[in-house]
């Protein structure tokens, strides 16, 4: 019997308005940041989102932690649909669904120590009862980040960036979460500082055991840390499935132009041309909206919207070309 997902998550959509509203509802357009997704993510599972810029994938992790108001769908958190709470309601859950910020400075309060910045989650969840108790457990999920706990008494721009970094994760991995939310986690950091927080990241949801939603763009980091990689084009998921499904039988358009853009990826695969920048996300394409840079599009591309079909058990592609492309790359 296949143990029930830990997060599931069904036709989730996130829509915004845009412009200033005038009589009669004239001169606002509805930007549909996130359209129809779904996914599931497993107990001590690492799902991985990628996609372009202005895909949709940062704001599913925003509205999954509640910061952003969901316009439609589901999200079951051990069954129960974490959407409709109030913020009341859904504060006790806060601990157990964690978000690691792109961001490490601008997610820290600089007028804070990090003993106060680790503390507060601590009281405010109830974890510890004395400021000694308290500063046990920050001492050891310091050490737990690679960090001196010597450090607690300094304040956020004393640290580097990849410090910084670390002290985040630490505030998110001192409440013990189910699950985490990285969301472009280590984007802003140098690169040879982003091979040790991204090898710390990955020892941290091993050894835990922690479900995590990894949001990236760049699909060298996604390749160290997932199990399953999603696929993310202007708002809708056009692939799922495992790591090696995703890299080395891609049976998406989308996804063989992601992995192409970054030879380094998938060395002697031939690059997939690229014929231009994605659509606007406030005015999709009819159809599929990735026909305009597709090779394969064809009229039924232009004018229906393709859905997700089964290309192995659990893998799935949104294209009406599967085969073609199949083909193409044998």
């Amino acid at each position: 019997m296949t143990a029930a997902p830990l997060l599931e998550v069904e036709d989730l959509k996130t829509h915004f308005f845009l412009g200033t509203a005038r009589p009669f509802g004239s001169g606002r357009r509805l930007l549909k940041a996130v359209d129809g997704v779904s996914f599931s993510i497993g107990a001590g599972e690492v799902l991985s989102l990628v996609g372009e810029s202005g895909c949709g994938k940062s704001t599913v992790g925003r509205t999954l932690t509640r910061l952003e108001t969901a316009s439609g769908g589901t999200a079951r958190l051990d069954g129960r649909d974490i959407l409709p709470l109030s913020q009341s309601e859904f504060r006790p859950l806060r601990r157990e669904i964690q978000m690691i910020f792109q961001d490490p400075f601008a997610s820290l309060n600089p007028r804070l120590t990090i003993e106060q910045t680790l503390a507060e989650p601590l009281r405010i969840h109830g974890l510890a009862k004395t400021r000694a108790e308290a500063r046990a457990l920050i001492a050891e999920t310091l050490q737990l980040v690679g960090l001196d706990p010597k450090v607690m008494e300094r304040y956020p721009h004393e640290f580097s960036g990849g410090q910084r970094q670390r002290i985040g994760i630490a505030r998110v991995m001192i409440l013990k979460p189910r699950l985490v939310i990285a969301d472009e986690a280590v984007s802003a950091l140098d690169v040879s500082i982003q091979a040790q927080v991204l090898n710390l990241i990955k020892d941290l949801q091993r050894d835990s055991g922690v479900s995590m939603l990894f949001i990236s763009h760049d699909l060298g980091v996604v390749r160290h840390v997932s199990d399953r990689v999603a696929v993310m084009y202007l708002g809708r998921i056009v692939e799922i499935g495992t790591r090696a499904e995703i890299f080395e039988q891609p049976s998406h358009p989308y996804t063989r132009l992601l992995l192409s853009s970054i030879p380094r990826i998938v060395p002697g695969r031939k690059r997939v041309e690229d014929l231009g920048e994605p659509a606007n996300a406030a005015a999709p394409p009819p159809g599929c909206a990735f026909h305009p840079r597709c090779k394969f599009a064809t009229d039924i591309c232009r004018t229906t919207q393709p859905l997700p079909q089964a290309v192995a058990t659990g893998h799935f592609s949104a294209c009406h070309h599967i085969e073609d492309l199949q083909k193409d790359l044998a």
